[in-house]
């Protein structure tokens, strides 16, 4: 039956009321607003910048191909393999001579036919490199498989990496996503000056401490590196400590020299050897090396056991967060390279939401006027519970703090004829009742029975590909398909509850009338 306990009647209107509340917080600035969520918008709307980054890989690959290289002569000894001449050619294949004798042998250790003999790198299979074997030259070629893997691997990293550091920054709701196997798309809304987070990204961050040696020139185990000003200096290859080890840092103002330094902490690790480093080192320069740059090279005064430091430099206070935000997020498995760049004006922005809104309030209107031509006091019902709906929706889209775009604007005017769409299933099937049934309660109430399961089996079913679009698309796809998605419930619970609540109430009021839709 059409009735509904004061339980049910209480529910709907507490849920309903809450979430029209959150809705409204979005246009009115309430004084007493204890909810501070809104809706964001995206860079369609809001205007911001758009950066399509890419990996350079070479780096990674010739770093990966080098471990390679290293296990294999460490295998090879092991194993009491004679082998000789072993080398790395065009920094992605590896070559070694080996007596006749032993090729058979080297074919099982580097494929996947005897994989007990490989315990020491299990995952070193021929579907990372191609074996090739010529009377006794081995050559250990890196398969495109591998590349994938490699490639695959740095941009999962990198990912993650300009996503701690982009969050960091306090840009809100970015989107940040792959595009092929070496780039990344990163989509800033309300960011109309990305130079800081250019200068960001486009850092490795790869922090190291080295020893200053007394050398003029470079000889074997050194390197010649540079100040920031140019001043060259000689430095061992040996690296005391990386960034690694480094847990937290943050900048702060020195109370001796009056100077903005960023402090750091180590984990235990990195605070034995740092501790050991500086306790055999008094007196040496330490160089602190970011990116092969020296930031700075103190002298070792005492030794330093308690796993903290701090770096020095010509800093300001924003380099210096800037460079504790690099040194916290970690440093990049490769550089990036930005290829292409977009900035959203908010002007743009302002056109596609008022353009949005236009749209939707034609189609609101059109559906409004014929809800009422077509049903009467019927369609005046479907209208209010049409724009409850929309309150709904956007306060569980506030609720969330999801990030709203055009095509989540089309979504919600798709959500608007879906609503009606149930409407009229439901009167429509009331009519084809009341044919046959005198009693008003009985023809409403079976209406509303007989059409559920057609509504619900279109709704379930473009729920389901909402939910798939969410899955696979990007971006707008997903804009889209959220507003869709949570459309879709508003709407089940907007036809069978608010409008399904005040039919009752109005054909309970009314049931002697003999004509009531």
């Amino acid at each position: 039956m059409l009735y509904f306990s004061k339980l049910k009647i209480l529910s709907v209107i507490v849920i309903t009321l809450i979430l029209s509340y959150f809705a409204l917080s979005n246009f009115f600035s309430f004084d007493d607003n204890f909810f501070k969520k809104k809706i964001n918008l995206g860079l369609d709307l809001q205007g911001g910048s758009y950066l399509l980054l890419e990996i350079d890989n070479e780096p990674v690959i010739i770093q990966q191909v080098q471990n390679k290289f290293f296990e294999i002569k460490k295998y090879l000894k092991n194993k009491n393999i004679q082998f000789k001449n072993i080398e790395i050619i065009d920094n992605q294949n590896i070559k070694f001579e080996i007596n006749s004798d032993e090729s058979n042998l080297i074919e099982d250790i580097f494929s996947d036919k005897e994989s007990e003999i490989n315990p020491y790198f299990p995952k070193f299979k021929t579907h990372q490199f191609n074996l090739n074997i010529a009377n006794n030259d081995v050559l250990l070629e890196l398969s495109d498989y591998g590349l994938v893997l490699i490639k695959g691997a740095s941009q999962e990293q990198a990912i993650e990496i300009v996503r701690r550091r982009v969050d960091e920054v306090g840009t809100n709701e970015p989107n940040i996503l792959k595009r092929g196997s070496d780039r990344i798309l990163v989509e800033l809304p309300g960011l109309n000056n990305p130079d800081r987070i250019k200068s960001l990204l486009g850092k490795t961050a790869n922090l190291t401490f080295k020893f200053v040696t007394n050398n003029s020139e470079e000889s074997f185990g050194t390197e010649k590196l540079s100040f920031e000003d140019g001043t060259e200096v000689i430095v061992s290859k040996r690296i005391v400590l990386s960034g690694e080890n480094l847990i937290d840092a943050n900048p702060r103002m020195d109370n001796q020299s009056n100077q903005t330094v960023v402090s750091f902490n180590l984990d235990r690790v990195g605070t034995k050897k740092f501790a050991k480093a500086t306790t055999n080192n008094v007196g040496k320069k330490l160089a602190i090396i970011l990116d092969n740059k020296i930031i700075s090279a103190p002298t070792i005064q005492e030794p330093i056991v308690g796993g903290s430091g701090q770096i020095t430099g010509d800093f300001t206070f924003q380099s210096a967060t800037d460079m504790a935000l690099l040194l916290r997020s970690g440093a990049l498995p490769a550089p990036l390279n930005i290829i292409e760049e977009r900035t959203v004006g908010p002007d743009l922005g302002q056109d596609s939401i008022n353009s949005g809104i236009l749209s939707l309030i034609i189609g609101f209107t059109l559906v409004i006027l014929f809800m009422l031509i077509k049903y009467k006091i019927f369609g005046l019902i479907a209208n209010v519970t049409l724009i409850f709906n929309l309150f709904l929706l956007i306060g569980i889209l506030t609720l969330f703090e999801a990030t709203l775009t055009l095509p989540g604007i089309a979504g919600i005017i798709l959500t608007v004829g879906m609503a009606v769409d149930a409407n009229v299933l439901i009167y429509e099937r009331i009519k084809e009742e009341k044919k046959g049934e005198e009693n008003q309660l009985l023809a409403f109430d079976s209406g509303y029975t007989k059409s559920r399961t057609t509504i619900l089996d279109a709704n379930i079913t473009t729920l389901i590909a909402a939910a798939i679009l969410f899955i696979l698309g990007s971006g707008p796809v997903k804009g889209f398909s959220v507003t869709l998605g949570v459309g879709i419930l508003t709407t089940l619970f907007s036809v069978y509850f608010i409008a399904r609540l005040i039919t009752s109430i109005y054909v309970s009021k009314n049931k002697h009338k003999e004509k009531l839709i």
